[in-house]
């Protein structure tokens, strides 16, 4: 038997680290790499910027507004997700143009969107000073009952602020499935399956990962609308597991919320290297069945 074989370590080459770029944020000079966004430099500095159509693991969309801030020089407020940094910027992230940007922002949500169950934004409208009542109330809104056409997940448009994750996160950022984008224009716009089909007609596969990423709660696991509508919903009695799935090999991680004894939600972790907060429908929903519950008419 020949002895034991040795093993030649191979050099591999390293990637060269990016150039970083100096600005300056609210007075506090700081470097962050080439291609660093602004909303990024912010939390190098510990500066929080409030954002609604903004989650790491999608492509920015620009589309809420919220988390514009003012660059000098510069003709407009630049939205902070998208904008990167640039050698020299100054930046002023409350300034009183910025300020007002965003009070109008939230204001002309607040009274035209069902807020209620959009986590932080009670204390962003009382941070911003916000009367969304000003607009009196003949004010347009949005409002319309649910859309319940499915047994796994409620659509709630009443509560929609059009911030495009659910489209991004069914189209070309992770699912790739497109059964949903925006529809119409202006005060019109909507997001729809095609045709405004029921959503058991359209293209859906039922992933939920538009659940995961809607900041709002306009899209919603069933259990967990069933609960709200008893008031029975208490996320701080929550607690949380994370297991692995077990329906196939690919070893996606499943947090579990429990409450009362009881799983009420599945997620995904955004940071878990496999998933990026994504799952089949296996993997949201397919822990029902450890909740033995008589269906409807039994």
């Amino acid at each position: 038997m020949s002895g034991p074989i040795t093993l030649i370590p191979i050099d591999r080459p390293t990637r060269p680290a990016l150039p970083s770029i100096a600005l300056t944020i609210d007075g506090h000079p700081v470097s962050v790499p080439a291609g660093a966004t602004i909303l990024s430099a912010c939390a190098t500095l510990g500066i929080a910027i409030p954002t609604l159509c903004f989650l790491e693991t999608l492509k920015p969309v620009n589309v809420c507004r919220l988390c514009v801030v003012e660059v000098e020089g510069a003709r407009v407020l630049a939205p902070a997700c998208s904008r990167a940094v640039d050698a020299g910027m100054v930046v002023h992230t409350r300034s009183p143009r910025v300020m007002l940007s965003r009070r109008l922002v939230l204001e002309l949500l607040a009274s035209s969107v069902d807020l209620s169950t959009t986590p932080g934004m009670s204390e962003l409208l009382v941070e911003y000073g916000c009367d969304p009542a000003r607009f009196g109330p003949r004010a347009a809104t949005v409002e319309q009952p649910p859309k319940i056409d499915n047994d796994l997940y409620v659509r709630d448009y009443s509560k929609c602020v059009l911030c495009y994750k659910c489209v991004e996160a069914c189209g070309p950022d992770h699912q790739n499935t497109f059964a949903i984008a925006v529809s119409g224009r202006g005060f019109g716009a909507r997001i729809s399956t095609e045709f405004d089909a029921p959503l058991p007609d359209s293209a859906c596969v039922y992933c939920g990962n538009c659940i995961a990423v809607c900041p709002t709660g306009a899209l919603m696991a069933t259990r967990e609308f069933e609960l709200r509508a008893r008031d029975a919903w208490d996320a701080s009695r929550q607690t949380t597991t994370d297991t692995i799935c077990p329906y196939c090999g690919v070893g996606c991680t499943l947090t579990l919320h429990v409450q009362d004894g009881e799983i009420v939600k599945a997620t995904s972790p955004l940071d878990n290297r496999i998933t990026s907060g994504n799952l089949c429908i296996k993997g949201r929903f397919g822990w029902r069945f450890v909740e033995a519950r008589p269906r409807t008419g039994d």
